[in-house]
């Protein structure tokens, strides 16, 4: 009797032993299926509302082609739909180089990029803004490769706006040399303005904060994070490393009177 309940007991530990493989299997399939079942609804909300402008293969060659070309201050430029292939995105809460969160990407889709033309897309469904998103990282391996980095935090000190953060954020905007491409008045024309390319060789025109809210928006939390992150792929550095926190705040209280929300 004790040979054949041991006997039992071993084969029992066998069982639950060739069942566990199997019953990991099973659920990593599950989540496979349902994975590909998002992906392929991301791909219809795509054909329908992104490829024209983003392309089938998601390098920005879509029907639309050139999506605006403007004269300004003398110089053309020529604004292409974005490439997801290089996995590469402006407007990200992460650090530089970093992917974006799923959070940064659905906030893109949903509001748009204001004054550019990336137009928003609340009258999509979440979830079938959520499956675009999936759909959208399949371009790049990179989302397979890397994990999206920790949003970076932000905490707006009570200062920021005074005379004072004013007058520091105005001699950092000169030291740091701002000016080469924002100009002395903001206005985007510096010596180097007519000089600069993004990632993918295009011409690219710096930002005049006269005319009003960036594409990030108004609020000095939105400015604040573009000085931190960088703005990747388009010549845009992020200050991390080169300026402290409370130096970064000040270069924002300065920006804000140059988009004329304060005065100096």
């Amino acid at each position: 009797m004790k040979a054949i309940g041991k006997n039992f007991k071993s084969a029992l530990l066998l069982f639950f032993a060739l069942l566990l493989p199997c019953a990991i299997l099973m659920v990593a399939w599950d989540a496979h299926a349902a994975d590909s079942k998002l992906i392929e609804k991301g791909k219809k909300v795509y054909e329908s509302r992104c490829i024209i402008c983003h392309g089938p293969k998601g390098d920005g060659k879509g029907l639309i082609g050139i999506v605006n070309r403007a004269q300004i201050r003398g110089s053309v430029q020529t604004i292409y739909p974005r490439d997801f292939t290089t996995g590469v995105f402006r407007f990200r809460t992460t650090p530089t180089g970093c992917l974006p969160t799923d959070e940064n990407l659905l906030r893109v889709v949903t509001n748009g990029i204001p004054r550019s033309y990336m137009p928003s897309h609340e009258d999509v469904s979440m979830e079938e803004r959520k499956a675009v998103i999936e759909y959208v990282k399949t371009f790049s391996p990179r989302w397979k490769e890397e994990e999206a980095c920790k949003p970076i935090p932000v905490k707006k000190p009570a200062w920021v706006g005074t005379p004072e953060s004013i007058a520091k954020g105005k001699k950092i905007y000169r030291e740091m040399k701002c000016w080469e491409c924002h100009g002395e008045q903001g206005k985007g024309d510096g010596p180097k303005s007519d000089t600069l390319k993004d990632d993918w060789g295009d011409k690219i025109i710096p930002f005049d904060f006269t005319t009003g809210a960036t594409k990030m928006g108004f609020a000095p939390e939105n400015v604040y994070t573009a000085y931190t992150t960088g703005l990747d792929g388009s010549g845009m550095p992020s200050f991390e490393d080169s300026m402290s926190e409370e130096e970064r705040w000040h270069l924002v209280s300065y920006t804000l009177v140059l988009m004329g929300r304060i005065k100096e």
